[in-house]
């Protein structure tokens, strides 16, 4: 088994991404891959729907009251995955965007990111963390449910939709925990 280099998973602001941030990229990646995953599959970016193109041109609108988790690989910090944690709603956030790079999966980035946006909420005061995942991804099904998340009712109208909540969020009540979360290593 090989050593992998050290995965930072940084947090920003929407409205404070930047371009170098790489989120466009991984959008792109993220919504290819479910239009296909759905049987839709789109050549590029251009043929998506135009929420999600709204995303990928100019995610610091899109996000602008979110959280955007991002992690980054190497000293160059190449990004390689993303999360985006929505801004709290009647004391509840909701995990939007997750994904991994696919040539850097297997290294624990999608729980790193996960840890991350549970840590926030945590930080943030909001009570309550939610996802809503498709049926078929059945590994980030148990992913999830491996960080504690369970299935509950359904929010989402969409068939194919698994919606699930974590049962509690609450701050670490050590001192400095929060600023030692802000950034978060893993080898």
């Amino acid at each position: 088994m090989s050593a992998h280099p050290a995965v930072a998973v940084v947090r920003r602001p929407g409205h404070l991404l930047h371009e170098r941030d790489g989120l466009p990229a991984l959008l792109t990646a993220y919504h290819l891959s479910t239009e296909a995953e759905k049987g839709s599959p789109v050549v590029d970016a251009a043929a998506l729907p135009e929420r999600y193109r709204a995303e990928i041109r100019a995610p610091r609108t899109a996000f602008a009251a979110d959280t955007v988790l991002l992690a980054l690989d190497g000293p160059a910090g190449t990004p390689v995955g993303t999360a985006v944690v929505t801004a709290p709603r009647e004391g509840a956030s909701e995990i939007k965007r997750l994904w991994t790079d696919p040539a850097h999966r297997g290294r624990g980035i999608a729980s790193a990111l996960l840890r991350d946006a549970l840590a926030h909420c945590a930080d943030s005061g909001t009570g309550t963390l939610r996802l809503s995942v498709w049926h078929w991804r059945t590994s980030a099904i148990a992913l999830y449910e491996r960080a504690g998340f369970r299935v509950t009712e359904a929010w989402d109208p969409r068939d194919g939709l698994v919606c699930m909540e974590h049962p509690g969020v609450h701050a670490d009540p050590r001192p400095g925990a929060a600023q030692d979360r802000a950034v978060r290593q893993r080898p």
